[in-house]
């Protein structure tokens, strides 16, 4: 009897095999097929199946029930909610730090840094949802600190994620604030630095500390622990790196 009780329960667990899901934060898109791929050359038998999505949004899904595994968060506010909630089960570590670009589908004096954002032919600024994603937040940040926040609210135009505010930067607005990380994605390559987009100064934002866990229903899955050391380890910082990240 034990022995026909085991092949049925043996065969469900082998549909499931070599699959894992996981939540990755709307900026790490451009990045996150290389990072597959290179992960795929040590582990060809793991599929996974990646759901994009702002940090905020995916951290209301993960505590609604959402089955995902392991969560690649923008900052570290949100995997450290759900750390201290016991959601995760791995306390938030550092896998990349985000950075901040203007671009604007034309030709813009981007001599003037930040200040561009008050010139007569800039009336749109795409800008990401400050209150679901992190890279929203910290251009607020930037934009207030440079004492700037008030002349120009009135022409934000939000996004509901940063790529989406790539998006509207190139289509229904005159500039956008987007993670710098977009720009090396090959659609980008058009795009001219100094002509088409300019780096945000670093000392107008807290910098985008960006962290993952690994969630409780996945506690002693092998296979979402082996990409978790992957995406700390030094292959998957030389792929961050190469998307315009700064790593730990």
């Amino acid at each position: 009897m034990l022995k026909r009780l085991l092949i049925p329960i043996l065969i469900v667990n082998s549909l499931f095999a070599g699959n894992i899901n996981i939540a990755v934060a709307a900026n790490v898109s451009y990045a996150i097929d290389e990072l597959k791929s290179e992960f795929a050359k040590q582990n060809p038998n793991t599929k996974i199946n990646v759901t994009l999505g702002s940090s905020g949004k995916l951290t209301a899904q993960i505590k609604n029930g959402a089955p995902y595994q392991l969560f690649m968060a923008a900052n570290m506010k949100y995997p450290e909610a759900l750390y201290n909630e016991k959601i995760a089960v791995t306390k938030p570590i550092i896998y990349a730090q985000g950075s901040l670009a203007m671009l604007s589908n034309t030709k813009k004096e981007f001599s003037k840094g930040i200040e561009l954002v008050k010139s007569a032919d800039v009336t749109k600024i795409a800008i990401a949802n400050p209150k679901t994603a992190p890279y929203g937040k910290a251009t607020i940040e930037a934009l207030k600190n440079a004492g700037l926040l008030e002349s120009v609210e009135s022409k934000f135009v939000y996004a509901e994620s940063i790529s989406q505010t790539v998006s509207y930067a190139i289509t229904a607005a005159d500039i956008g604030f987007i993670a710098k990380s977009s720009l090396y994605s090959p659609k980008m390559a058009q795009y001219k630095e100094g002509i088409n987009w300019v780096d945000v100064d670093t000392k107008l934002y807290t910098p985008i500390n960006q962290g993952i866990v690994i969630l409780k229903n996945s506690e002693s899955n092998q296979e979402v622990k082996a990409f978790y050391e992957f995406m700390l380890s030094d292959k998957a910082k030389i792929i961050m790196k190469k998307f315009g990240y700064l790593v730990p």
